[in-house]
């Protein structure tokens, strides 16, 4: 039998984690658990957990990448939306992906990509 894996939960840093809920919950994103030093969402096949930390630095040097269908369509709803990173817009990359990139409510950056190969 060969080990495969099969998915990944990114667990981003917050500074708030009633915050950091209602920022992906606009983004079509299920609240699936929340207290005090803990929060997840759940949106199709993809989780993101949050923990509560301190040091504001913390999440601007963190992120994660999200691996999707149509692209397209969800880059234009976050540019409706205002939470396109200035620097993140939707390209073809030439590791063979077409990507963009977000800020979330406590700065991580949130990269959402699509195989073009």
């Amino acid at each position: 039998m060969t080990a495969r894996l099969v998915a990944a939960t990114p667990k981003l840093a917050s500074l708030d984690i009633e915050r950091s809920l209602a920022f992906f919950e606009r983004l079509g994103f299920k609240q699936l658990h929340a207290s005090r030093d803990y929060g997840a969402v759940r949106r199709d096949g993809v989780s993101v957990h949050f923990w509560l930390c301190s040091d504001p630095r913390t999440p601007k040097e963190t992120g994660c990448r999200i691996s999707c269908e149509g692209i397209g369509e969800l880059f234009e709803a976050y540019l409706k939306l205002g939470i396109v990173h200035p620097n993140g817009q939707l390209e073809a990359k030439p590791w063979g992906m077409r990507e963009f990139s977000i800020l979330d409510a406590d700065g991580n950056l949130v990269t959402f990509n699509e195989a073009t190969v």
